[in-house]
């Protein structure tokens, strides 16, 4: 049998509610910041909205965001994306198991 939807859901706000209480989320935000910044990703997403921004009428945060959430999504370097995964299972099987 598998959870509701209510219970899927209540299980993730339970636990975003642990990993901010814990702090880990900060910890985990931080070091994908840094890992992001260390392989140019963020310069390079940066500098894509800004020349896009310079020419965009009306220039709009929300057109900006929804152009280049994809693009930015599937460019996440996969070493990064595994490192910060990897954070998270480790989390979650510390308070699960």
């Amino acid at each position: 049998m598998s959870p509701s939807p209510a219970d899927v859901d209540a299980f993730y706000t339970q636990l975003q509610r642990r990993l901010l209480e814990s702090g880990e989320w900060y910890r985990i935000q931080s070091i994908l910041s840094s890992k992001l910044n260390e392989s140019g990703w963020s310069d390079d997403i940066r500098h894509r909205t800004k020349e896009r921004a310079r020419v965009m009428e009306p220039l709009s945060f929300q057109s900006l965001f929804d152009e280049f959430a994809p693009h930015a999504q599937t460019s996440l370097p996969l070493a990064v994306r595994r490192e910060v995964m990897s954070l998270i299972r480790q989390y979650l099987e510390k308070q699960f198991v």
